[in-house]
């Protein structure tokens, strides 16, 4: 009995045993991991989609962006043969319509008479850029990239058919416009100065920019680049008489000799003429009727859209190359290297922009927000600090910005002139910085305590009596500032005390630009005459100092001892290169020129921009340059010596 009693086995529960809090909470923590990387999966795949979306609509921006500069610069080529086609037939129709009027004269056919018609007025130049139509977008309306380079190939080869067709018809032409400047040379000084105030006007009137990218500007919008006069607008100033051609014949002088014998001297001034480099006139520059298509190739350098010529009269020491475009939103009224070169600054309307030299990537954009809104605000001079930590910018509000490049941010404003300005310019020692306003001043501002000292033209032409300041420059020992003005004086004062030392006089039309040589003993100029002047200025402030302290006058002053020929039109923007080696210049005439800077020979002249090279400037630490232009684009070059 007791066996049965102790031996039985213990009841077992039937039922799975209860599951506990912590069970419970591990299963839902993996049910939530599991929805959590679900969604995760979903985003990253609605991620994925949509950076392609990202990259294809920035291809497809990027292609239609290149398609319109495509199609601009392929509407500005067919406006040009366009141009070029009317021109011949107005010729042709004012050869015609001479002859016929000789032949009602009594006068024998072959003896020479004066053209008659549209032909009579001027040089003839490349036709104007076609104008901007509000309301119509760039290049709307015209051909589709894959027609485009076809047409083009085609195009120029018809160029160059006709090109060498209407050679000797263009002679002819020019035989008679030389003609017609000798008749003006005769004509009273008032008369042949006239073109020259209206161009000192323009400086301060409403008109149109000169580039052929169409931009959507206000009627009275104000003229984008200092050295570009418009070539086919209608001039607006009150009480003016109309605008001359965009090539209107100077008065001969130095820089631009008359053909039919010697010219008449220069007005007596204490800077005469020392033509020590006469005879480069014959050898050193090109022809006017220069054919690219008929250089021999050792003589010659072309990219997809450039092209460079050297002198076949001297040795070829130089090679140019191409080494970024960088588009922009408007005309780009200047270019300005860092002191290491290692950046470039370019001014526009309302920005300054900052780019890498070497990868050409845009690294800074400087806007003020606080600036009004209405109408444009061209930012017409740029200049780093030697330190590289702040860009000076001088805009047409009359107020000069000192940006922190670092935190694109104002660090100071100058203010004080009344009109644009044009030009600025620091002291190798950052102190100090000059600028050059269209007021006829030009101010030395001290970055330290804010101070200035005004640079006063009580003195200007009595003739071109606007001495509105177009370019300034300090020398490299901080001792000189250097303006060129639009009234064709340069001047010259002592940075300590403020006093004019020196007037440089021989141009024969606005100076647009001046640069001195990296020695300090040398001044090159650049005038609206189409010529460059290398001004001899070594020991000027010790020559003056000496003259003073014996009470004498220096009767000789500075000497204008090279004359640089070539270009074929305004000459708008000079720079001399780090070793003294090259002059550059750029010009109306839409050329780049490489001069020998001892002898006055142009190396090579350089082609790549489709209006007028308004700003020009070299590497302070290399062989780089840049060029802006009205065509909307800046351009890094490389240069270097073979």
């Amino acid at each position: 009995m007791s066996s049965t009693i102790y031996n039985h086995r213990s009841l077992q529960p039937t039922v799975p045993p209860a599951q506990g809090p912590n069970q419970h909470s591990h299963v839902r923590l993996n049910e939530a991991v599991d929805t959590i990387r679900q969604e995760f999966d979903v985003i990253s795949s609605d991620l994925g989609i949509l950076r392609n979306q990202r990259d294809e609509y920035e291809s497809k921006v990027t292609s239609q962006i290149n398609e319109l500069n495509i199609v601009r610069q392929s509407l500005y080529e067919l406006e040009s043969q366009h141009g070029k086609i009317r021109q011949t037939y107005e010729e042709e129709l004012s050869r015609l319509r001479g002859e016929l009027h000789a032949l009602r004269q009594g006068v024998p056919a072959g003896a020479p008479h004066p053209p008659v018609g549209p032909a009579s007025v001027g040089p003839s130049g490349p036709p104007a850029p076609p104008p901007a139509v509000p309301g119509v977008p760039p290049g709307a309306g015209s051909y589709n990239e894959p027609y485009y380079s076809r047409d083009r190939e085609r195009e120029r080869e018809r160029e160059k058919d006709r090109e060498r067709a209407d050679r000797e018809r263009d002679r002819e032409i020019r035989d008679r416009q030389r003609e017609e400047r000798d008749r003006d040379r005769e004509r009273p000084p008032a008369e042949a100065r006239d073109s020259k105030r209206i161009k000192t006007e323009r400086m301060k009137s409403d008109t149109r920019p000169d580039h052929y990218s169409p931009s959507l500007q206000p009627p009275n919008a104000k003229l984008p680049p200092v050295g570009a006069p418009p070539a086919l607008t209608t001039f607006q100033g009150p009480g003016l008489p109309p605008p001359p051609a965009a090539h209107a014949p100077y008065p001969p002088g130095p820089g631009n000799p008359s053909p039919a014998g010697p010219a008449e001297p220069p007005a007596a001034s204490s800077s005469t003429l020392v033509p020590i480099n006469n005879a480069q006139s014959g050898g050193g520059q090109f022809p006017d009727d220069l054919d690219p298509h008929n250089v021999p190739p050792e003589l010659k350098k072309e990219g997809s859209d450039w092209f460079a010529v050297f002198n076949g009269k001297v040795k070829r020491v130089l090679d140019v190359s191409l080494v970024h475009t960088l588009m922009h939103e408007s005309v780009v009224c200047c270019v300005r290297f860092s002191a290491d070169g290692k950046y470039l600054a370019t001014g526009c309307n309302r920005t300054a922009q900052i780019y890498d030299t070497k990868t050409g990537v845009k690294t800074c954009v400087l806007t003020d927000e606080s600036a009004g809104k209405a109408g444009d605000l061209y930012i017409r001079s740029v200049c780093f600090s030697p330190d590289g930590k702040y860009l000076a910018t001088g805009a047409e509000d009359k107020q000069i910005r000192i940006w922190d490049i670092a935190k694109k941010r104002i660090r100071n404003v100058f203010d004080g002139h009344q009109q644009e300005i044009y030009s600025l310019d620091f002291s190798l020692d950052g102190r100090l910085i000059v600028s050059g306003s269209g007021d006829k001043t030009a101010r030395i501002w001290d970055m330290v305590d804010g101070s200035s000292k005004v640079l006063t033209i009580n003195d200007a032409d009595p003739v071109n009596n606007d001495a509105g300041v177009t370019s300034v420059a300090i020398s490299p020992n901080g001792q000189l500032v250097a303006a060129g003005s639009l009234d064709t004086v340069v001047r010259i004062w002592d940075v300590g005390t403020g006093s004019l030392i020196e007037r440089l006089r021989g141009h024969r039309d606005s100076v647009y630009s001046v640069a001195f040589t990296p020695d300090g003993k040398g001044l090159v100029s650049g005038s609206l005459d189409k010529t460059l002047k290398y001004w001899d200025v070594s020991g000027l402030l010790a020559k003056r100092k000496e003259a003073v302290a014996n009470g004498k006058k220096d009767d000789k002053g500075s000497q204008c001892t090279m004359n640089f020929l070539g270009h074929t039109d305004y000459v708008l923007s000079v720079a001399v290169s780090h070793d003294g080696q090259w002059v550059v210049s750029g010009s109306k005439d839409r050329g780049v020129q490489f001069w020998d800077s001892h002898t006055a020979t142009t190396q090579c002249m350089l082609q790549g921009h489709k209006n007028s090279v308004i700003s020009i400037d070299l590497s302070p630490a290399g062989s780089i340059l840049a060029t802006g232009s009205g065509d909307w684009q800046a351009r890094i070059w490389s240069y270097t010596n073979i």
